[in-house]
């Protein structure tokens, strides 16, 4: 049984087996194209000439062996240009990935520097909002910021047909300012003129000026301060006492009432003329400023 398993196995194989499947669909192809022609050759009459099938067998052949060439280069090429167009676009697949990491990294630099800025500015906000507080401070004490609070009204005019020798003059109003000063005044003001450390009080002809500013009697002054303190302590203060006698021996018309809410304006800013600006190497100068 073994014996006769391997003779059949040192058998050759059948042509059918052995060759190539393409060789075998043309030679099939050509033979039944010869059987046919043969036939039908023979059943007119005819004969068949002998070397005609070959020549035309391999007029086929080759014919078929250049499709069969043509379609391999082409598909090469083919491939070659699917392969070409593959690294394309993996490239530029790789430069778009580049593209949108370095964009990546841009948007965070950006937030970083947007984080850092906004906390500038809530920084710069609150030295902001102190430098305000600090302003409306300094406005109240220097006299350029409106106030408002108690205090006392102050009412001081000419006596009734009085000759230009007996009129209110700067002085007069400027000792009154000086007594309410002392007596714990915080902010005052004559007829609307808010009083400063820059503010003068002077006569032109008949007329007195606050501020430069022409002001008319009857004269009234405002004074922020503690009502429990002002009015009594102008009276008791020999100063107070001394203006009192001086408007009595005049004739000036003068009253003096507590006010529980009194509104001052602020005074117009300083008009700088002779200031400039120095530097810390520069030696030390007076500079003069007037309004």
């Amino acid at each position: 049984m073994v014996d006769q398993v391997g003779e059949e196995w040192r058998r050759p194989l059948p042509p059918h087996v052995t060759t190539p499947l393409l060789t075998r669909i043309i030679e099939q192809s050509l033979d039944e194209d010869y059987q046919q022609v043969a036939l039908r050759k023979a059943g007119e009459g005819r004969p068949t000439p002998p070397g005609r099938p070959r020549f035309v067998a391999a007029a086929v052949v080759v014919v078929f062996g250049v499709l069969v060439t043509t379609a391999a280069v082409q598909t090469s090429r083919n491939a070659d240009a699917d392969s070409a167009s593959r690294e394309v676009l993996i490239s530029r697949v790789e430069a778009e990935r580049d593209a949108v990491e370095s964009q990546q990294d841009r948007i965070a630099e950006l937030q970083d520097m947007n984080i850092a800025l906004d906390e500038q500015l809530d920084d710069t906000t609150l030295e902001q909002q102190a430098e305000d507080a600090r302003a409306r401070r300094l406005g109240v004490t220097t006299g350029f910021g409106p106030v408002t609070g108690p205090g006392v009204r102050a009412v001081l005019d000419d006596p009734p047909d009085a000759d230009p020798s007996q009129l209110v003059r700067d002085e007069d109003i400027a000792k009154l300012v000086d007594v309410l000063w002392s007596v714990g005044a915080e902010a005052i003001s004559i007829n609307g003129q808010r009083l400063t450390g820059l503010t003068s009080i002077r006569n032109r002809g008949p007329a007195v000026r606050v501020n430069s500013q022409p002001v008319n009697p009857p004269y009234t002054i405002l004074a922020i301060g503690d009502v429990s303190r002002l009015q009594s302590d102008f009276a008791n203060k020999p100063r107070g006492q001394e203006f009192e006698d001086l408007a009595n021996d005049l004739g000036f018309a003068f009253d003096m009432q507590n006010e529980d809410e009194l509104s001052l304006p602020a005074a117009p800013g300083p008009r700088l003329r002779y200031t400039r600006e120095g530097t810390s190497d520069a030696p030390k100068k007076d500079q003069e400023a007037t309004s």
